[in-house]
């Protein structure tokens, strides 16, 4: 899923290509991508774009009269900047917006339509996708701080909760704990103040350092190549790699549809944690430090990671 750094940026490439340009048309290929009926969508054609903002992880066209297109990519959602009038791609197309300086097409991947387009009316409309989360480079370490302590959560939960903090994901979540030196499991109202510290200004690094990244590697052009997946990142996809610090066979706990990658050497004092799936079917085989994973056949790489050396899925990890 397309988080903060990634919005950010296709909200720069955007402003560069509809900051005050025109919407002409709106041609909506799949009816189950509109979530919104009032006001009818066709009442945003003719007006121009004010305004471009970023709410969590949802992408928002202020247009003129105090009307928002609010779009979100959810997991296999995708801008594509296309020239004026292209075609809606028959087998991913959702949408296409023809503004007068090219056509901006919504797609998405896979069998299941997660993704959506709303266009709210006035602040009022809009504030209803605000799910009340601090933005994490705006913010100072106490109101960083405060949001982290006003639930307990693993500290894992408490980054991609949207009603702590704006626009983090499971991807960078991974990196930020990951130099923080902090356990993914660890609770957040147990860390100590300075252990907070680390991890605020961790975050701070990790978001503003990709945006950085991010917006190097598209140049001026539209970026096309968005994914969870991204060479240089520490832990985050990479199950059963060496971490960049230490070396160590990066870890998961596969959990419902998502994943947490960790460095045990780094962020857990050696401690292998518990994936609720695997370690309730090896029981004992189920290595619980490093050096059960380093030892022999126990050593983790994809597809073995059991201390009898049985297999394990080996699939690429999700977003």
């Amino acid at each position: 899923m397309p988080e903060l750094p990634d919005v950010a940026v296709y909200l720069e490439a955007l402003g560069e290509r509809v900051g005050g340009r025109r919407l002409e048309t709106i041609r909506v290929r799949s009816p189950f991508v509109l979530r919104s009926v009032r006001p009818p969508l066709a009442s945003a054609e003719g007006r121009a774009v004010v305004a471009l903002r970023r709410i969590g992880k949802r992408i928002v066209l202020g247009l003129e009269g105090g009307l928002f297109l609010v779009i979100h990519l959810m997991i296999a959602g995708r801008l594509h900047w296309k020239p004026k009038g292209a075609k809606i791609p028959g087998k991913l197309g959702l949408v296409a917006f023809d503004f007068t300086t090219g056509t901006l097409l919504l797609t998405e991947a896979g069998s299941k339509k997660r993704a959506s387009l709303h266009l709210a009316e006035g602040e009022e409309g809009l504030a209803l996708f605000a799910r009340g989360g601090i933005e994490p480079l705006d913010c100072d370490i106490m109101a960083f701080g405060a949001a982290l302590r006003s639930e307990s959560h693993t500290l894992k939960r408490a980054l991609t909760d949207p009603r702590l903090f704006s626009g983090i994901g499971n991807a960078y979540s991974d990196e930020i704990l990951h130099r923080a030196r902090l356990s993914p499991m660890q609770t957040s109202r147990r860390l100590s103040d300075e252990e907070a510290a680390r991890l605020f200004g961790a975050t701070r690094a990790v978001l503003g350092e990709w945006i950085d990244r991010l917006r190097r590697e598209r140049g001026g052009a539209f970026p096309e190549k968005v994914t969870a997946f991204r060479e240089g990142m520490a832990v985050h996809g990479r199950f059963g790699l060496p971490c960049p610090d230490c070396g160590t066979a990066v870890q998961r706990i596969v959990y419902a549809d998502n994943e947490c990658n960790y460095c045990p050497r780094c962020q857990t004092e050696g401690r292998v944690l518990a994936d609720r799936a695997l370690s309730r079917l090896l029981k004992d085989d189920w290595p619980r430090t490093i050096e059960e994973l380093e030892e022999g056949s126990r050593g983790v790489t994809p597809g073995t990671s059991t201390r009898s050396g049985r297999r394990t899925s080996s699939r690429r990890p999700g977003a």
